[in-house]
């Protein structure tokens, strides 16, 4: 059976990187949960402790997409563990049923240089960003047996240019970009269309006005985009007119000028 002859996927997505309701995860996850998607959320509550110096805030934001009628699961784990990623499909899915989408925002970000980043950094970057994507991938895709009526679905994850003075984050998020665009075409037999997003710099809560001001100032319409323009885009994306758009690294950045140095 060919991919355009396959049923349509479930409405039920995994988010992973939802621990803050400021966050660009949880606007995705209000995004989907209007267009009629049940959610399992991925957090990890000592990631924001230690990097975004607040506790994580996601079982209010489960409480609140409850209220509209949407089934949320919460599956925690530090996907800086290997076995973490399969384990989260796994749990998502004996949740919610089989996936339809699979939108990944997590991410490790501590800002290093290329002088003093250190070996451990670079490694737990690694693990999170390439390492744990790549896992995530393969356990949403083997949810599907090629040639069956089992349905297939889609993949965004979230990605980003700024690498100077943030090394370990932007290098590991440039191999995140090739490893989920080559998923267009190894997975095309499965019915997974795969898809990345380049935000451009969004204020969820580590702008202070001197940042917020230079990149509004970098921008051509003069402001920033939020989080839940960054959702509008993934909703497109996961959305039946948005499927003829494939093996993209999209640009939703309002022009942003990424500074050379």
């Amino acid at each position: 059976m060919s991919a355009s002859q396959q049923p349509a996927p479930p409405r039920t997505a995994l988010i992973t990187g939802v621990g803050r309701r400021r966050g660009i995860g949880a606007a995705i996850a209000r995004g989907l949960a209007a267009d009629g998607y049940d959610l399992a959320l991925s957090h990890l509550d000592a990631y924001d402790q230690r990097v975004n110096q607040e506790s994580s805030d996601v079982e209010q934001l489960a409480a609140e997409l409850r209220t509209t009628g949407r089934r949320v699961a919460l599956v925690e784990g530090d996907l800086a563990d290997p076995s973490v990623p399969n384990s989260l499909v796994e749990q998502a899915t004996m949740e919610l049923g089989p996936l339809g989408a699979l939108v990944m925002c997590h991410c490790e970000s501590v800002d290093s240089s290329i002088l003093d980043t250190t070996v451990e950094s670079f490694d737990r970057h690694y693990a999170v960003n390439v390492r744990a994507s790549w896992l995530l991938l393969r356990a949403f895709a083997e949810q599907v047996v090629p040639g069956t009526d089992t349905p297939g679905g889609a993949v965004v994850a979230l990605t980003s240019d700024h690498t100077t003075h943030n090394l370990p984050y932007g290098a590991t998020k440039g191999a995140l970009d090739r490893l989920v665009l080559a998923g267009t075409h190894e997975l095309a037999d499965r019915g997974i269309r795969t898809n990345i997003v380049n935000p451009g710099p969004i204020d969820t809560g580590w702008m202070d006005e001197e940042v917020r001001e230079a990149c509004a100032a970098a921008t051509p319409g003069g402001e920033l985009g939020e989080p839940s323009t960054v959702a509008d885009l993934v909703r497109f994306l996961l959305s039946t007119q948005g499927s003829w758009i494939r093996g993209q690294l999209l640009l939703s950045n309002g022009g942003f000028a990424t500074p050379a140095v």
